[in-house]
């Protein structure tokens, strides 16, 4: 049976920890799996380069452009937690470029015009799953407010020339970065299980939304440790970007988006 063959819909059918649990579905990928699926994205972005460094322009500007929305229109408080939640809706903004490495993969030219305006296999179901992605990301930023009123009261954001000092100088400073830390964590840790595979399946596959979500989690428990380190090094490279002030997201981004098309088929495959 293939992955695809069990569909769970929305409360017709309930998956147990057993089913979950799929022995099938271990690749015996080694931990540090994820540097050969950036070797091979880095071969992708080289290939016809000039797509994936305009799409990487492309993603660099949205942002720029949402951070000085965010500024000007009052609302800097929520840029760390938008930042962090950047992550959540990456893989969605990443379809151009995994259309790219399947391109090339089966041998075909594409320009950026056919990586912007992708149409994937799944139909809609992929803006379904970017409108979810989307709303787990409002949900992230919402909770970050909640937790600073939590922790200072209902108090304005000191701004950013004063937020270091009181961050890292009070003792309820420190309690909101730890607990703000794991929170964080656990919405970052569902939105990487539930989307590092599903939108590129989406892409390569008729399948609904949901049942491509489900079928990441199940794919990402089953390789836990390659897929952590993965993570971790998504991450890494995120950071890298936000230290550059988002300039590193115009090579990076794409970097990302190709290595994780190779990640989707080196562990999404289909049974035989």
């Amino acid at each position: 049976m293939s992955e695809t063959d069990k569909s769970y819909w929305l409360l017709s059918e309930t998956s147990g920890i057993g089913e979950t649990r799929d022995r099938r579905l271990d690749r015996g990928l080694p931990l540090f799996e994820g540097l050969r699926w950036l070797s091979a994205g880095w071969r992708d972005f080289w290939i016809r380069p000039a797509s994936s460094l305009a799409y990487g322009i492309v993603v660099f500007l949205l942002s720029v452009a949402f951070v000085w929305t965010l500024v000007g229109f009052g609302r800097d408080y929520i840029l760390f937690p938008a930042l962090a939640g950047f992550m959540i809706v990456a893989p969605f903004l990443a379809l151009g470029l995994y259309e790219k490495s399947r391109a090339i993969e089966e041998g075909r030219a594409i320009g950026l015009a056919s990586m912007l305006l992708v149409r994937p296999t799944g139909g809609a179901q992929v803006f379904f799953t970017g409108l979810l992605l989307c709303l787990l990301l409002l949900l992230w930023t919402r909770a970050a407010v909640l937790l600073w009123a939590l922790f200072f009261g209902v108090t304005p954001f000191p701004g950013f020339d004063r937020i270091v000092g009181v961050l890292f100088g009070t003792a309820y400073g420190w309690a909101m970065i730890a607990i703000g830390t794991a929170i964080g964590g656990l919405f970052a840790a569902f939105a990487f299980a539930i989307s590092v595979f599903a939108v590129p399946m989406l892409l390569d596959r008729r399948v609904d939304a949901l049942t491509a979500m489900a079928i990441s989690a199940k794919l990402v428990w089953n390789n836990l440790p390659p897929m952590l380190a993965w993570g971790a090094l998504v991450l890494l490279l995120f950071a890298v970007c936000v230290v550059t002030g988002l300039i590193g997201m115009i090579v990076i981004f794409p970097l990302l988006g190709h290595a994780t098309w190779h990640a989707y088929r080196a562990v999404a495959r289909p049974e035989g």
